[in-house]
């Protein structure tokens, strides 16, 4: 099963509410997420005239696509329902959060993306969050003898 994931979110954002969407691709694309050649480091959805768009997501050229390939980082429309849009819109435009990729993977052959409705973080807040995780680990390993 191939998953891929947005390592650097969870440490610059604070997650509140998480959506799974589906997305739009072409052949290629879905050929070269299976080799696992996708990067979500850099990507973030939009909401934009109802619907919601994810910019910026890596998806390397499929080697053997010829003519038939892909731009790598085109925008892509996402997949939901109306209720989700709306939630969503309502969410960034009110309280001003974002939305960000966390995991792209596929479910029964459909390609999905985890979606983060997430607020930033401050420098201060990301050093804690270090502080507070090497924490945990140093009582994990005394626990575990």
């Amino acid at each position: 099963m191939i998953e891929i994931f947005n390592r650097k979110a969870r440490y610059d954002y604070e997650v509140i509410d998480d959506i799974e969407a589906g997305v739009v691709l072409t052949g290629t694309e879905v050929k070269s997420i299976k080799q696992g050649k996708a990067n979500l480091k850099d990507s973030y959805a939009i909401y934009r005239n109802g619907e919601v768009f994810l910019l910026n997501m890596h998806i390397s050229e499929y080697v053997e696509g010829n003519i038939f390939n892909h731009n790598e980082t085109r925008t892509r429309k996402l997949l939901l329902h109306k209720k989700e849009i709306l939630k969503i819109r309502d969410k960034i435009a009110l309280d001003g959060l974002t939305l960000v990729p966390l995991k792209l993977y596929f479910v029964k052959n459909k390609v999905k993306i985890l979606l983060g409705i997430a607020k930033g973080r401050k420098n201060y807040d990301k050093r804690e969050a270090i502080k507070k995780r090497e924490i945990e680990l140093e009582i994990k390993k005394k626990l575990k003898y």
